[in-house]
């Protein structure tokens, strides 16, 4: 159960696909020389391989506990979190001035990768404090930002998000959890779940970033604000003071992420939690949405880590047993020689690759929404960054699922067994198409929030994109992407004309629709993949094992994935009345 980090996949992606090197001679990112891309990818797989994958299974068959309302986590957890705090990892991608390393997001996120895959109940610690740093960036006032973001951005501390309660998962309006001005601040009463690192044995000290009602804001959501309550107040130096009135309840017991302590959290069951408010009273889901964004795109490279982890305990079990002859005759052979299961590991393979590059195009897009000179290149960028959000949380995570559930069946009946460890990265994986907002949540947005808000101006603009680069290239993928192309463009375009006076049968679609858009804007990022392949076979064949390995996995995607658009597009324009046809009562 050892993990590789796939460096040579990571550093090709983030040449050809990214434009690393261009991002490189922004202002911003100066500091990202190739040299140091290298040192830092290099250091991470070390760290990855030896320190955080070899807590990954027992880990797992341990979990967190909570002992006298204290948080334990696993074994060899805390040491390994002193090394990637100590080792300066939580600080990739911030701000130099609250002391980050100023590099691009796509290289950090590169990094987290190797994190979840490597262990994914040790890394959501560290994804859900970019989340807080996140906010406290974005909203936070300049005595806030010195309190808190030097101690965040560096890992001394980490973050959280409170957002469910019992009654409120994805509706928050129906949250009750109460903020009452007490003249200097607020405080906190309440009580939320499903908390990841609520509370942990790590740090001194944990920020929650919680939504609230103050006693005067309207219903529903628009009378959401969010609240910074720290596990231990900070005066205005920054130093810990008492410990505030906050306290784990008890953890859930999950089908996976076993290491992970994700915490029932009760707030003010004495004399309040101390609060402050974080931006403006009533504007709480603006604030949410930031860190929401942010943890989906984090949540979709989990997809994506916990296949890559899955693919790679495949391909050594399938290269090492025995079992029955080929179909030519004679001797038993390993079973990676056998078609089906050779079909399975390509596969996965194919969806694992196609999901990474989706992953780190859409974030090389934040890094150019970001941090872009131009104002017009930002616009544009951000636009691409919000059509593809839910489109990377949900394709990654789906396709991290079938993935990893593809590992199983590659080991067989061993792969049923806990020992192999197989079995945990498909019970892992399966949190992630649920948490941060549901697939079909994603779907609805993608078709509501994006399609359908700006009459489909930003999905044309990735459409047009898409066919004027397979115009340009006569590569061998480019017919059968044109033939996807189409099937999404049709989909498009049937949507956009539907009565918005029957909007049950339009968005009955929206999750094929969603999966197409995925699959197809993933198949076009192979195919440019395969290109640069090619090219770069022509021009240096001494690495050309990884360079053909491209452009036959290409092939693959476009043969056994790609094909998959027409089946989605038919869901997309005619599954819909037969979707709300069955009377309720029947079910």
């Amino acid at each position: 159960m050892s993990y590789a980090a796939p460096i040579a996949e990571m550093r090709f992606l983030l040449d050809e696909i990214c434009g690393l090197a261009e991002l490189a001679a922004l202002p911003a990112f100066a500091e990202a020389t190739p040299e140091l891309v290298d040192q830092i990818l290099g250091e991470a797989g070390r760290v990855a391989a030896e320190v955080m994958a070899p807590l990954n299974h027992p880990g797992d068959q341990a979990g967190s506990s909570l002992e006298n309302g204290v948080v334990r986590t696993p074994d060899g957890f805390r040491d390994a979190y002193r090394t990637y705090q100590e080792g300066g990892w939580n600080t990739i991608p911030f701000a130099t001035e609250s002391g980050g390393m100023g590099l691009p997001w796509v290289l950090a996120n590169a990094v987290q990768e190797m994190w979840q895959a490597a262990n994914m109940g040790f890394a959501l610690g560290p994804l859900l404090t970019a989340g807080a740093v996140e906010a406290l960036t974005a909203f936070g006032t300049a005595g806030q930002k010195a309190r808190y973001l030097p101690k965040l951005v560096s890992g001394e501390w980490t973050g959280t998000m409170n957002l469910t309660e019992p009654q409120a998962g994805s509706d928050l309006g129906l949250l009750k959890t109460r903020a009452e001005p007490d003249g200097a601040g607020y405080r906190i009463r309440g009580q939320k779940i499903f908390i990841t690192y609520g509370d942990q044995d790590w740090t001194d000290n944990i920020v929650h970033m919680v939504l609230a009602r103050t006693p005067d804001a309207p219903a529903g959501s628009a009378g959401i604000s969010m609240f910074i309550v720290s596990k231990f107040q900070v005066d205005e130096a920054g130093t810990l003071g008492r410990r505030n009135d906050i306290r784990v309840v008890s953890l859930e017991r999950k089908l996976g992420i076993h290491a992970s302590p994700t915490c029932v959290m009760a707030y003010g069951d004495n004399d309040g939690a101390v609060g402050e408010l974080l931006g403006q009273e009533n504007k709480g889901l603006h604030c949410m949405f930031v860190m929401m964004n942010n943890a989906r795109l984090a949540v979709g490279l989990q997809g994506v880590a916990i296949a890559d982890r899955a693919y790679q305990q495949a391909v050594a079990y399938a290269r090492d047993r025995v079992q029955s002859p080929p179909l030519s005759g004679g001797a038993s052979v390993p079973i990676i020689r056998h078609p089906d299961v050779r079909r399975m590991l390509m596969t996965m393979r194919a969806q694992t690759e196609a999901m990474r590059a989706l992953n780190y195009y859409a974030m090389a897009a934040l890094d150019r929404a970001k941090s872009h000179p131009d104002e017009a290149t930002r616009r544009q960028a951000n636009a691409r960054v919000d059509l593809l959000t839910p489109i990377v949380k949900a394709c990654c995570t789906d396709f991290g699922v079938e993935t990893a559930s593809l590992g199983v069946q590659v080991h067989g009946g061993v792969g049923y067994i806990e020992e192999t460890g197989a079995a945990q990265h498909y019970r892992d994986a399966r949190i992630a198409p649920i948490y941060e907002g549901t697939n079909g949540i994603q779907a609805n947005d993608l078709l509501g929030r994006k399609l359908l808000r700006d009459d489909g101006t930003a999905m044309a603009d990735l459409i047009a994109e898409i066919a004027a680069w397979a115009a340009g290239n006569d590569s061998p993928e480019r017919a059968s992407l044109t033939a996807a192309l189409n099937d999404l463009r049709h989909a498009t375009d049937w949507l956009l004309e539907q009565d918005r006076t029957e909007m049950a049968k339009t968005f009955a679609g929206a999750a094929p629709y969603l999966r197409l858009a995925g699959i197809i804007t993933a198949g076009w990022l192979m195919a440019k993949s395969a290109q640069a392949a090619r090219a770069r076979l022509a021009n240096n064949p001494d690495n050309r094992p990884f360079l053909e390995t491209k452009c036959v996995t290409a092939a693959f995607f476009m043969q056994h994935i790609l094909p998959q658009t027409s089946a989605l597009a038919a869901a997309v324009t005619c599954g819909g009345q037969s979707v709300m046809a069955l009377q309720e009562d029947y079910f």
